[in-house]
């Protein structure tokens, strides 16, 4: 039981995204239906036993944790959990803790975060704009979040923001969002946005904007130079020369970036899911349950569950219409 997780395709499992709730301040359009119907504690890993899974994968071989939610900072008790975590840093075994937040409650826990080892932030912020942040989060308050982002780097964390691209919404904020990171010394990863969850009466394909277009745009203001960065994970990467900044595409629709995928995600209630773009899941709840002092049970349940991580994502919106669309919203798997 101590080799490590390589998938049917020969790539080897070293990164675990965690959703620690499915909880969030915000109700970002692309992200949650306006209102939610969370579920209920019971359903929900306790910080133990989210703390025991995380270990599990740790020792399988992953070296990368984020954690992620809805709003991973608004669960109850959350830094005894990064506290916790910490001692894998410590070890070695894990290279990495990181979280993706919206920023809210930044101001409150970034010096705590810190000094649980972590040292970098991605920050959810679509648009610099108070009314246009208003509409897109629905509950959201951007000065609390700007607040959130000064105390981060004022903690020594270093912060990315995360932008995704939403036609007719963000696309006259391309330059001056580029200019802003820039002064701030903060890079910008730009995401197409991904047909996930039944939120009512949010037009996909008319959200989006492909960061083909987008590239070209930010191409006739700055030198663009590719780079051959690669984490395994989907952003491809180029610096501009003018600013220095590196500035990513996450490309699900554009472009396939699955074959060197080094991630599987789990959520709150304990469901691995293999693929994003993928309904296919696996219960570890229950092996985590019903053995609570046998960890061979568990590990076997983890080396199952990546036997079946498939090749790819089916995410298409060619022919205006959505094809592979997930019925699950993007806070379920935690992004």
């Amino acid at each position: 039981m101590t080799a490590p997780l390589i998938d049917p395709f020969q790539r080897a499992i070293t990164y675990l995204r965690v959703s620690v709730t499915d909880r969030c301040d915000f109700r970002c359009v692309y992200c949650m239906a306006e209102n939610m119907q969370f579920l209920p504690k019971k359903e929900l890993l306790t910080l133990e036993e989210l703390d025991r899974m995380c270990s599990t994968f740790v020792k399988l071989g992953v070296e990368k944790l984020r954690i992620t939610g809805g709003e991973p900072l608004v669960r109850r008790g959350i830094m005894t959990f990064f506290q916790s975590m910490s001692r894998h840093l410590e070890t070695g075994a894990l290279k990495e803790l990181t979280l993706t937040t919206n920023g809210s409650q930044l101001e409150k826990y970034a010096k705590d975060l810190y000094a649980a080892g972590v040292r970098r932030v991605n920050v959810s912020l679509d648009t610099l704009d108070d009314e246009k942040f208003a509409r897109v989060t629905r509950w959201g308050r951007l000065p609390q979040v700007l607040r959130g982002i000064d105390a981060a780097k004022a903690a020594g964390l270093r912060v990315k923001l995360n932008a995704v691209a939403l036609k007719e919404f963000n696309e006259d904020e391309l330059i001056s969002m580029t200019q802003w990171c820039a002064e701030n010394d903060m890079d910008l990863t730009w995401i197409e946005v991904m047909p996930m969850g039944d939120l009512g009466n949010e037009d996909r394909i008319g959200q989006y904007w492909a960061l083909s277009e987008l590239r070209k745009t930010l191409a006739e203001h700055y030198t663009l130079t590719d780079l051959a960065e690669r984490t395994g994970g989907p952003a491809r990467y180029v610096k501009l020369e003018e600013t220095g900044q590196k500035i990513g595409f996450i490309t699900p629709l554009t472009h396939n970036f699955c074959e060197s995928c080094n991630r599987v995600r789990l959520t709150c209630t304990g469901e691995l899911f293999m693929c994003l773009g993928q309904e296919d899941n696996a219960d570890l709840r229950k092996p985590l349950r019903d053995f609570p002092n046998e960890e061979f049970q568990l590990e076997k349940a983890i080396r199952n569950a990546i036997s079946h991580k498939p090749k790819g994502h089916d995410f298409d919106y060619s022919r205006q219409s959505i094809s592979g669309q997930m019925t699950r919203h993007m806070s379920h798997t935690g992004g």
